[in-house]
């Protein structure tokens, strides 16, 4: 087989190495997508790989600035920020005037109409819609005053009634609209800047039916002409796009690294944008060295050959204009127990012995560089309610308490207990993830079996509950914990984001009493106690806080490290003289 593999490798850098079909003419922006994209239905992007792609055609109300940090959210199809009634509860939006869909066969005459008050009412009843399952209702519901009970009506009727009013969903007139919460909920606006609520137009759902989430038809700074479900997804510049510019501040020392040189330039900044779908290591390792992709994360396996010692780019890379980011992340990873199994769903103990069998120090270095911290919980570090100080005592490797808590769940050396299956997705550091954790596992009498998937098919079982174990990471939506400890808030069981089905009244009512404060010392210390709780419960077995190292082409401009990412693309940039200079060295 060794031949073979490198036969193909040599076929694929002569392909790649070919510089004649680079285009010199127009801003192109090539990009990596490590997974197919699930849809583009914005109530159904549920990941992050799916969000980063309709977040080209779609928008909602808010965006986070691309250039400040601490982030910042700012207004994007809305006017400005809302006016808030002294309550809290109620917020009225104006939204921009001229903004205009993309034109679409959905519209008369194929051209697109300008987006109005009724679109944003409508795209949230969506969310809620019960025949649409949509897998971001978690964000709105119980939020909203009269959504839940518009949702239970119309479970029961055939077709789901849109032209009904909604207390909490009023318009105005065209361009101003008003949101009544049930409650106080502190992070409404980010919610309003997730993917979840990006704003969609009624005739494009209508005109597309079941096939709309192919159908991308948005506001957004570039268009999809042809969404295939291929390996290849080619935007171009939207013609009808409204006046948007480049931002003229940012944090301090932006200005040096030249991320202000654009100020005052109207976006989008490219053409065009072609996203490579690529799923292995090496093709996408080489596509890069190739100059076939423009930014590029780095894969474990070839870390080495990237960065020296751990920090310092390689010189052959260096030689090339090539620049190296390392960005610690706002994320955890896991494996998630399906809670609803019978097998794990009052037995914490299993749950504790399985955690502890897992050597993480050693898994750290052969997946993560060496350069993640473990997870102790859910909360990941830069966010309210991580506790630098708080240890669990069951994220640690002990083999003998592992066997001990193992005997005591009624499974003494494993006797007695099937076979577990964790699904993960069908990629190569993915399987090696599993494998050393069902090697670990094999050490107390554990059987591991491997379930590999599409990234949508993944999805869909976690959804459906079709799983006893899964694997993933969840990175943020925004800069709240809230945002984490949802993930085990019983009522977002799935198909909501708690994928675990993890449910717990005392976590529960903690939940609903904290997630209505401002941010404050208090909430703080709810979520701090919140978040070692459920550490001590182990509803997943925790794994890690990723840094990711990423690699951009000297010609890429104005890219800053940033976790709310799938509105950035329209901010980057590619300088045509630098790229036709260096291409030359690849």
């Amino acid at each position: 087989m060794k031949p073979l593999v490198l036969v193909l490798s040599g076929i694929l850098m002569l392909s790649w190495g070919c510089s004649k079909d680079r285009n010199f003419d127009e801003r192109e922006l090539n990009l990596i997508s490590p997974e197919k994209i699930a849809s583009f239905d914005p109530i159904q992007v549920s990941d992050m790989y799916s969000g980063n792609e309709a977040g080209k055609v779609y928008e909602g109300l808010f965006e986070f600035h691309p250039l400040k940090r601490p982030y910042e959210l700012i207004p994007n199809l809305a006017e400005s920020l809302p006016t808030v009634s002294e309550d809290g509860l109620t917020y009225t939006f104006t939204i921009k005037k001229g903004v205009k869909f993309h034109d679409s066969p959905a519209f008369p005459a194929g051209k697109g109409r300008e987006l109005k008050s009724d679109d944003v009412l409508y795209s949230l009843k969506r969310l809620a819609d019960p025949k649409l399952q949509a897998k971001g209702w978690w964000v709105l519901d119980d939020r909203i005053a009269g959504l839940n009970e518009w949702k239970d009506k119309n479970a029961a009727i055939e077709s789901s009634n849109y032209s009904e009013e909604i207390e909490g969903l009023k318009k105005i007139d065209d361009h101003t609209l008003a949101i009544k919460l049930k409650k106080p909920f502190p992070q409404f606006l980010y919610a309003l800047a997730m993917p979840y609520t990006s704003i969609v137009a009624k005739e494009a759902v209508e005109h597309f039916g079941k096939e709309f989430l192919n159908h991308p038809v948005g506001t957004g700074p570039f268009i999809l002409p042809v969404f295939d479900q291929t390996n290849r997804i080619v935007y171009l510049k939207n013609p009808t796009f409204r006046e948007k510019f480049y931002p003229s501040e940012g944090e301090e020392g932006d200005d040096k690294l030249g991320l202000l040189a654009d100020a005052g330039k109207r976006i989008p900044l490219v053409d065009k944008i072609i996203v490579d779908i690529i799923v292995e290591a090496q093709p996408k390792w080489l596509s890069f060295q190739k100059a076939k992709a423009d930014l590029f994360e780095i894969p474990k396996d070839f870390f080495d050959s990237a960065v020296v010692g751990g920090k310092e780019l390689a010189p052959d890379l260096k030689s090339k204009g090539i620049r190296l980011f390392a960005n610690a992340q706002l994320d955890t990873t896991f494996f998630a127990f399906n809670n609803d199994d019978p097998l794990f769903k009052t037995n914490k103990k299993l749950r504790q012995a399985i955690s502890l069998a897992w050597n993480r120090e050693e898994a750290n270095k052969l997946f993560y560089n060496n350069s993640a911290i473990e997870a102790q919980s859910v909360i990941p570090p830069g966010l309210g309610g991580y506790r630098k100080e708080f240890k669990n005592p069951y994220v640690k490797f002990d083999l003998e308490q592992s066997k001990k808590l193992l005997a005591e769940a009624g499974y003494p050396g494993g006797k007695g207990l099937p076979p577990i299956t964790i699904q993960t997705r069908n990629e190569t550091v993915a399987r090696q993830i599993i494998e050393h954790f069902a090697k670990n596992l094999e050490k107390i009498g554990v059987t591991i079996k491997v379930g590999m998937n599409t990234w949508p098919e993944l999805v869909n079982k976690v959804t459906k509950r079709q799983h006893q174990m899964y694997t993933m990471a969840w990175g943020a939506d925004y800069p709240d914990a809230e945002n984490f400890l949802g993930l085990l808030y019983c009522p977002n069981a799935s198909p909501g984001s708690n994928g675990s089905n993890y449910c717990n009244p005392i976590f529960d009512n903690l939940f609903k009493t904290a997630t209505i404060l401002q941010d404050s010392p208090e909430r703080s210390t709810m979520y701090e106690k919140m978040n070692e709780s459920i550490g001590m419960e182990n509803p997943w077995v925790f794994g890690f806080h990723r840094t990711k190292f990423y690699l951009s082409q000297a010609w890429l401009k104005n890219y800053k490290f940033m976790e709310f990412n799938h509105t950035q693309f329209q901010y980057l940039s590619v300088d045509l003289e630098v790229k036709k200079e260096l291409s030359k060295k690849f």
